[in-house]
């Protein structure tokens, strides 16, 4: 199958801004709970008719500060409930929020805020302030700087007092589904991020979609209400679409700024959503953790049998969904339930204890690890997307989840592979074009249809596979082109290995730089009676070096011998954004990575 189209389940709104549903919730039902607010360790609910209060009490103040209608303010801060303030606000006088993440570097930095032109800046402490202040005399139309943690909002709402509601609405009464809702930059691993331009009917038409067709995701069971704990930056459009679909559908939205899982997990135990959004290295860290503690109780071989036990039923149920199969049998369903307290529940406790779907995205998530949580009992639906496609392009259904592919287009949207094996997107999600350069923008829209730069196939259900990205194929001097995608993949599966990258362009074989998982590392050490080590003091421990060479053998299994990781090297430091070798959404800089590790990667290749 080469293209594929699904009919439209929303229709476009025809007049109207993102706004408008936080002014309409609060008339409509002003006591219905909408947002939990963390303050000193308890959560709080908040109303929609407190929500209404709140932006529009913000949105006085923006006004009173000189921000006008179709003007960028740019914000600077990690996942938390006054950016969700601020968005909305600023949408509802025809302002344009622009997300720079917080750990953006100087240079960075100057760059969003000049190439948008933004005439304010919203920072959260003060670290980015001085970030900002150091690059201010470069940018003459930077008029304003507040920081939250120093009582922006507050002071906001203090200046606003004299301006009317009414100029508020009649701001928001001039906006309209075409208008400019933001600018969200690319992560920039192959170059200058560039701005995708996103309309008010953009995050419309995804948000409703996703909400009228992931009804099941977005819905909860009698007596619960709909929530979800909001731990994706706000600065990435995947977490700007969950926080506007969130609002739009009255799904009780809370905000988590920290990813790491000594401070996500107790308050997914506190929020106790219904369901969460998030990356594979979540469910990654989740399985991962869920197996050390089995191990640490002397438990692995009834886990690893529930583990089997979970992709064989889920396995099942995926083959009955398309009519290759029986399901489960008596036999399995009788096992599986064996399993039910003694490990799933568990699992499911780690997320709260309510969640019953999730949606992934960002990366990549394994086959084996998606059915392991839906035989848990979670159903993780994962798609695929763009910031140019605002977020989601495509998403496994309800009811029809084939694991190991991103699932059919999203209804209103189709999906083409050109002849060389690259993605094309149409439909209501697609950007409007990136600011500033439109010969970037002309090398991405052809004819309505927007060329991602990745690499797929689509099976005969509709169903998309990625399988890798025209920039970051691999040529051997032998002439082997090489996806690197899958492999890094599975390699980093292993509880050892945190993270991979494939080098081998101009080279005679694949060869692959590594780096430690060291939680993992310190689990393994300590079910071994061994000291705890430092990563780089482990690098070339036999033992160590020894179960990350079976995780390379396993990932071969993948590909023919001419593809396969030929030899690899453990570093003893992570790559990270701080060095400039990842992305603020955690991709490879694989430029980066091979220029800072030129010397291990020559050592690869010596005689």
């Amino acid at each position: 199958m080469r293209e594929i189209t699904v009919p439209p389940v929303v229709t476009a709104a025809p007049v109207g801004g993102l706004a408008d549903a936080v002014f309409r919730h609060a008339q409509e039902d002003p006591g219905r709970v909408v947002l939990g607010r963390k303050g000193g360790g308890v959560w709080r609910d908040v109303t929609s008719g407190e929500l209404a209060a709140e932006v529009l009490a913000l949105a006085r103040g923006l006004l009173a500060q000189g921000v006008r209608f179709g003007e960028r303010v740019a914000v600077m801060s990690r996942t938390r409930y006054e950016w969700t303030l601020f968005d909305f606000a600023l949408w509802a006088i025809g302002a344009q929020p622009v997300p720079v993440y917080p750990t953006s570097s100087v240079e960075q930095v100057h760059w969003i805020l000049q190439d948008s032109d933004c005439t304010a800046c919203v920072v959260e402490d003060e670290d980015q302030a001085m970030t900002v202040g150091s690059v201010i005399e470069r940018l003459p139309h930077l008029r304003r700087l507040w920081q939250l943690d120093a009582g922006a909002v507050e002071a906001l709402v203090a200046d606003g007092r004299g301006v009317s509601d009414d100029l508020v609405h009649r701001h928001r009464a001039a906006v309209t589904p075409d208008a400019v809702a933001t600018v969200i930059y690319t992560s920039g691993t192959t170059g200058r991020p560039k701005g995708c331009v996103l309309t008010h009917g953009n995050f419309m038409f995804e948000a409703d979609t996703m909400v009228a067709r992931w009804e099941s995701v977005f819905q909860a069971g009698p007596g619960e209400q709909p929530s979800t704990l909001l731990f994706l930056p706000l600065a990435h459009v995947f977490g700007r679409m969950v926080e506007v679909a969130a609002v739009r559908a009255r799904v009780k939205l809370g905000h988590q700024p920290v990813l790491a899982a000594a401070e996500l997990l107790p308050d997914l135990a506190a929020f106790r959503p219904t369901f969460v959004l998030g990356v594979p290295y979540v469910f990654e860290k989740v399985f991962a953790a869920a197996r050390r503690k089995a191990e640490a109780e002397g438990r692995t071989g009834p886990f690893d049998r529930a583990v089997e036990t979970a992709v064989r039923y889920a396995e099942a149920r995926e083959q009955k969904a398309f009519g290759v199969g029986p399901g489960p049998s008596a036999a399995l369903r009788m096992e599986h339930q064996l399993f039910e307290k003694l490990v799933y529940g568990k699992v499911r406790e780690a997320l709260g204890g309510r969640v019953r779907h999730a949606m992934s995205g960002g990366s990549a998530m394994s086959r084996r690890l998606g059915l392991f949580f839906d035989g848990a009992g979670i159903t993780v639906f994962e798609g695929y997307g763009l910031t140019e496609s605002c977020a989601a392009a495509t998403a496994n259904p309800p009811g029809a989840t084939k694991y190991g592919t991103v699932g059919r287009p999203i209804p209103g949207a189709a999906v083409h592979i050109a002849d060389d094996g690259e993605i094309w997107l149409h439909g209501g999600h697609v950007f409007a074009g990136y600011l500033n350069d439109p010969r970037a923008t002309e090398a991405v829209l052809r004819g309505g249809w927007l060329a991602t730069g990745d690499l797929g196939r689509l099976d005969e259900d509709g169903y998309l596979t990625i399988t890798g990205r025209k920039k970051e194929i691999l040529v051997t001097s032998n002439g082997k082109s090489v996806s690197p995608t899958a492999l890094e993949e599975r390699v980093r599966s292993h509880p050892l290995v945190a993270q991979c990258v494939l080098v081998g362009n101009d080279r005679p074989y694949v060869a692959a730089l590594l780096t430690l998982d060291m939680e993992g590392v310190a689990h393994w050490l300590s079910m071994r009676g061994r000291p705890q080590l430092p990563a780089a003091q482990l690098i070339h421990d036999p033992d160590l070096t020894a179960e990350v060479r079976r995780a390379v053998v396993a990932a071969n299994t993948l590909v023919s011998q001419a593809e396969a990781i030929r030899t690899f090297r453990v570093l003893g430091e992570q790559f990270t954004e701080e060095r400039g070798l990842l992305t603020p959404s955690l991709k490879l800089k694989r430029r980066a990575i091979e220029k800072a590790y030129a010397m291990e990667v020559a050592a690869l290749y010596q005689p």
